[in-house]
């Protein structure tokens, strides 16, 4: 996070103030439903993420670890979306 943002001041700040990091978060736990059949909680923990951080991440989709979402409103990422297996980061 810091390596992508010069603005990042603090660790505490990252994780209480950065909807980029919260959806990234909450997509890893809805991916891991959908991924054991467990598609409704999936998609609901999705919902529930988009609510919060006006970012939406299909439970379906792919993303790598280095993934980076920074001003993330209204960003949209579709079921079929694989981020950090071939593109690094996502700026909005």
């Amino acid at each position: 996070m810091f390596d992508r943002d010069p603005a990042a001041r603090t660790t505490w700040e990252v994780i209480t103030c950065y909807p980029g990091f919260h959806a990234l978060l909450v997509h890893r736990l809805a991916h891991a439903l959908w991924r054991m059949k467990l598609r409704w909680l999936g998609r609901f923990a999705s919902h529930c993420s988009r609510f919060l951080t006006g970012i939406e991440i299909h439970p379906g989709a792919t993303i790598g670890r280095r993934v980076f979402i920074d001003h993330g409103m209204g960003v949209v990422i579709g079921e079929t979306a694989e981020l950090g297996t071939t593109a690094r980061s996502i700026m909005a």
